[in-house]
């Protein structure tokens, strides 16, 4: 297992915790994003790891977004690249074969929020603040943030948030649907961790990725019969896998599926 100077990497059983490690806020240098996507590549080749939490270490923020220091050197070139490994890293998330969970403490602000945007599921501690300021520094949220915000509150919210760039409380993200949850500060990675655990202990991993698959690819497709095809397909694959069989033959005798993920 590497080591990494921005992140810390524990784990919970069947659970991976990813811990962002720069304080004070947690910003998005270059090197935490690179050693992010190491993390991943890392966490992807371990079939014990079935669920991931990601967080911000201490006490001020998930994170408050990228270094904007090390953005003010940069050629307009160098931006365009920093931007390209903004998407492909988010991506990679976004696409992670099992459930990546995001426990939001505090601020979760600029690439901080899209960070949050490419997991699956978001839980929020009850003092978090979550925002989209970029244009008050004459840019836009270009890690993703245009497209998976707009897609998970609607243009309209999305648009408004933007544009103004202000933060929101995390009781106003769940009211939009930013967040699944809120839950007393200081509580959202036992939250997270436990919502992880639920899903690693009663679900197929080989379903739950299905399923990941199955929803993401669809959200692309505007014609319901064409996203149904997307349905079918991990259908053909479950239909061959040793889990099905498993959790078919556990509800029958009325036990415990051991799912092994093939």
């Amino acid at each position: 297992m590497a080591d990494y100077q921005y992140i810390n990497l524990s784990f919970e059983e069947n659970v991976a915790i990813v811990t962002l490690n720069n304080p004070p806020v947690n910003s998005l240098k270059t090197d935490l994003l690179k050693e992010l996507e190491q993390v991943f590549d890392e966490l992807e080749k371990n079939e014990q790891v079935r669920a991931v939490v990601i967080t911000g270490g201490g006490e001020y923020a998930f994170s408050a977004g990228a270094d904007v220091k090390e953005l003010s050197g940069l050629t307009p070139e160098q931006a365009e690249e920093i931007v390209k490994m903004g998407h492909r890293i988010f991506t990679k998330i976004e696409n992670f074969p099992k459930p990546v969970i995001a426990a939001i403490n505090r601020l979760a602000l600029g690439g901080g929020l899209e960070l949050a945007l490419a997991c699956d599921i978001r839980i929020a501690g009850d003092r978090a603040r979550l925002g989209a300021p970029e244009t008050t520094l004459g840019l836009i949220p270009a890690w993703g943030g245009t497209q998976r915000l707009s897609r998970l509150v609607g243009p309209a919210k999305a648009k408004e948030m933007i544009f103004t760039g202000v933060y929101i409380s995390a009781q106003e993200a769940f009211r939009i649907g930013l967040v699944n949850r809120v839950v007393p500060d200081g509580e959202e990675l036992n939250a997270a961790i436990d919502l992880a655990m639920k899903i690693t202990q009663r679900a197929s991993p080989l379903a739950v990725s299905a399923a990941k698959k199955a929803i993401n690819k669809g959200l692309q497709i505007p014609e319901i019969e064409k996203a149904l095809e997307v349905e079918l397909e991990q259908v053909r694959v479950l239909a061959r896998s040793e889990d099905l069989k498993e959790g078919i033959q556990a509800f029958l005798e009325k036990r415990t599926p051991q799912f092994k993920g093939k």
